[in-house]
């Protein structure tokens, strides 16, 4: 009997402890570690570039020596990017062409990427070309994953896209084996990415409804691990962060690899079981995440690292070769027209021209220096330019890469104004000219003064313009003095008040110009602009307001920079540029004259909803004193006191 206990004891002891270990192994006695090597946002950075720590960054060279060294330590490793692979650098001129990105993200062995909004700036016909070209190359490409993403249906070229995506190999999502597990990988196109793509020509499904067919889908192909290629970002805001919703309302995705918002997140952000990533933009870094997790959705992060490409990393040789040939293509194929090369040295600086701030509504010398470079370009390079007082402006959105410190070659003053594809099919937007109103451009800049807080990309930076405005003053009567004065380059003199119903020519990109029939929207209707011709008649295609030389060329935005800046020569951006702010001057002051003078009726507005709101105020405050004396003396009635 003695030794049957002892028996029993050890037999419930082993029991014990298989049935811990099967808990801890997810209920089959089997854990796995996966691997996934991550970008987003590399905006067609092939080559590094300056930083202002005096390094540089990014390369997709160096991009390829990460990826192999970290192969070699997780061999089963998945290479994935969450989209806008191009538009960003003067090889985006390849892409329709000759589809430089994909062919080159083959060749760095991307196993799958999805699609963003840049991919289609230069329209539905640029993306299907790339397609073509790049499923004709015969080389290895990345998968292509658009679930939520199609052709419209009245797109009058829809076959030809769906033909360009087929012969690709564009699907909604595909299951992967590797290291003995099935992944399933999808992809998916964000609200405000859709958003930003006006000219795409293709319909945006619900995300959420169909990240949850997806995952339905794959898990019935026997997929185990899940990840969702997303192009619709995050937020500090968390109701306005697109994948941290995505992944509340969708069970079943493991992993979000979150592009759009050029977010470089430290460390995950976990929403239930499903981690989001973020490596950052312009190839900074090489994501890697590794996860243990087991069939019970349990999972454990044993690594996660951002892991900077710069120039203590060295080239791949190969990769390096092949990004020599693109370059190469970029200067015959599209600098030749301009009598520019990729490297060539414009002019120098010694300062940095640095990219707006967010969270500030000052003014900003790059801002101010490419606005002076529109103006520029329509006193010395537009043929038949009317003689009428001009105003430029430029967009801080538009602006997508610094000016530091040192020589400003061609390929730099290009970066800065790359969005883009101009109506002969060339990349770069064009500026385009419109009329508006001494009226109109007050309002253009009450949008500056008071969207801001809430749409730092719409800051604008003018030429030939000078303003004041109180960020304390009620929204949209916020500027308190405008003058037209001359360009910077023209020597800045010669102020003069602008009158409310002359019109005034208005000069800048085709994207920023766009947008100034959308401000009735963004002030909440109270504000409209209605961009004219000369004489007055409304606006209704910029295609045929372009600024074109005497050749008949469309005048881009990123030549008329490197045109001012070459302008400079030996002698350099003048030093002037770094107190230039874009034309205006920010007040603070609470100063109650200050506040209120040149009142609007939306001023009056607010001054009576602040009169109304301290008059219930105090009505309040008596009634609670009253109410509190009844309280404590009791109230009379009849002559008793009760």
């Amino acid at each position: 009997m003695k030794a049957l206990r002892y028996l029993s004891g050890a037999v419930l002891a082993i029991l014990v402890l298989w049935t811990a270990v099967w808990a801890a192994d997810g209920g089959d006695g089997q854990q796995w570690e996966t691997t996934v090597l991550f970008t987003h946002d590399l905006h067609s950075h092939f080559l590094p570039q300056k930083t202002g720590r005096g390094g540089e960054s990014g390369g997709y060279a160096r991009l390829k020596t990460l990826l192999d060294q970290e192969r070699e330590t997780h061999p089963d490793a998945l290479v994935v990017d969450g989209g806008d692979f191009s538009i960003g650098s003067l090889f985006q001129t390849l892409s329709a062409s000759q589809a430089a990105e994909l062919r080159t993200m083959g060749a760095m062995g991307y196993d799958a990427g999805t699609v963003g909004n840049h991919e289609f700036d230069g329209g539905y016909q640029g993306f299907a070309q790339m397609l073509q070209t790049a499923a004709l190359s015969g080389g290895p490409l990345p998968r292509l994953l658009m679930a939520n993403y199609k052709p419209a249906a009245d797109n009058p070229d829809q076959l030809d896209i769906q033909r360009a995506m087929s012969a690709y190999g564009v699907r909604d999502a595909i299951t992967l084996e590797r290291g003995g597990v099935v992944y399933g990988i999808f992809g998916l196109m964000g609200t405000d990415a859709d958003a930003c793509a006006p000219t795409s020509g293709f319909v945006l499904t619900d995300p959420v409804e169909t990240a949850k067919q997806c995952v339905a889908k794959l898990e019935e192909q026997g997929a185990q691990f899940i990840i969702c290629l997303s192009h619709g970002g995050t937020n500090e805001k968390e109701k306005r962060s697109e994948d941290q919703q995505l992944a509340k309302q969708v069970e079943g995705i493991d992993l979000i690899v979150s592009g759009h918002t050029h977010t470089t997140l430290q460390q995950p952000i976990v929403e239930g079981d499903t981690y989001i990533v973020s490596s950052g933009p312009y190839c900074e870094n090489l994501g890697s995440i590794t996860l243990r997790w087991s069939d019970t959705g349990e999972k454990t992060l044993v690594d996660y690292r951002l892991i900077p490409v710069d120039e203590t990393v060295p080239e791949d040789p190969e990769l390096a070769s092949l990004v020599e040939v693109w370059k190469k293509q970029v200067n015959g194929s599209y600098l030749s027209a301009y009598n520019l090369t990729y490297d060539q040295q414009l002019t120098t600086s010694g300062f940095d021209l640095s990219l707006p701030e967010k969270e500030t509504q000052e003014g900003n010398s790059l801002g101010a220096l490419v606005a002076d470079s529109y103006a520029w370009a329509v006193a010395n390079l537009e043929a038949d330019s009317p003689n009428v007082d001009t105003v430029t402006l430029v967009a801080a959105g538009v602006l997508r890469a610094p000016l530091y410190a040192g020589p400003i070659t061609t390929s730099q003053a290009f970066d800065v104004l790359s969005m883009g594809v101009g109506e002969n099919g060339s990349a770069g937007y064009p500026l385009v000219s419109c009329y508006l109103t001494g009226k109109e451009l007050q309002a253009v800049m009450e949008i500056d003064a008071s969207v801001t807080p809430l749409m730092p990309e719409a800051q604008l930076y003018f030429s030939g313009l000078e303003y004041s405005f109180n960020v304390h003053r009620a929204p949209f009567n916020r500027v308190t003095q405008a003058y037209l004065q001359e360009p910077f380059f023209a020597g800045s003199g010669g102020l003069a008040k602008l009158e409310r119903d002359k019109l005034y020519r208005v000069v800048s990109g085709m994207y920023s110009a766009q947008m100034l029939s959308t401000v009735k929207e963004k002030s909440f209707g109270l504000l409209s602009i209605e961009p004219k011709d000369e004489q007055g008649q409304l606006i209704t295609d910029f295609s045929q307001r372009i600024l074109r030389d005497a050749a008949g060329n469309e005048i881009k935005e990123w030549y008329a920079l490197a045109a001012y800046l070459r302008s400079f020569r030996d002698d350099g951006v003048p030093e002037a540029f770094q107190e230039l702010g874009g034309g205006k001057t920010v007040s603070r002051s609470w100063n109650p004259i200050e506040l209120v003078k040149n009142p609007t009726w939306i001023t009056f507005a607010a001054l009576a909803v602040l009169v109304l709101a301290v008059l219930a105020a105090v009505l309040l405050v008596r009634w609670i004193l009253r109410l509190r004396r009844r309280r404590r003396y009791g109230s009379y009635r009849g002559g008793w006191l009760r």
